[in-house]
């Protein structure tokens, strides 16, 4: 059974839509930051806002927008706010991204070729502070190229 075109167009747009707001969440940095507390444990509102030097109610909206995105659950007991990470959305936009890892990983498959090849010329040059010498012959001193003794009389 085939899904209607408008039907799987729907489901891909919902998909998108629900995409952009997982990125435009993660865009803030202080949006960022909430995210990594809560990474740590589920925190109050209040807790959430105590490093940060803005009001309490901006950081309800930067909540909000989270919640909004699909990556914070709040649960309210009264006047009490818990907020919990959901890292569902965050790993649908991670699996989209890395679509796009082909194109890093070129470069790191060509940086280690190079650091490779890198090796291998320092692993074949004399060691540092120390060089070869040419053989001299036998007799010679090591002057340059002459006996600065003089000469019996």
């Amino acid at each position: 059974m085939t899904m209607p075109l408008h039907v799987a167009t729907d489901i891909r747009d919902d998909a998108e839509a629900r995409l952009d707001a997982v990125f435009a969440a993660l865009s803030d940095p202080v949006r960022r930051a909430i995210l990594g507390r809560l990474d740590e444990s589920d925190r109050l509102v209040s807790e959430l806002a105590a490093p940060f030097d803005i009001s309490l109610q901006a950081v309800s909206k930067h909540i909000q927008v989270l919640v909004r995105a699909g990556v914070v659950t709040q649960e309210r007991s009264g006047r009490i706010s818990r907020c919990r990470l959901d890292a569902g959305p965050i790993l649908d936009a991670a699996v989209w991204i890395n679509r796009y890892s082909k194109y890093w990983q070129e470069q790191f498959d060509l940086l280690a070729l190079a650091l490779v090849d890198d090796d291998r010329k320092r692993s074949s040059k004399p060691q540092s502070g120390r060089r070869l010498r040419a053989a001299r012959p036998p007799g010679r001193s090591t002057g340059q190229g002459r006996d600065r003794r003089k000469p019996k009389p």
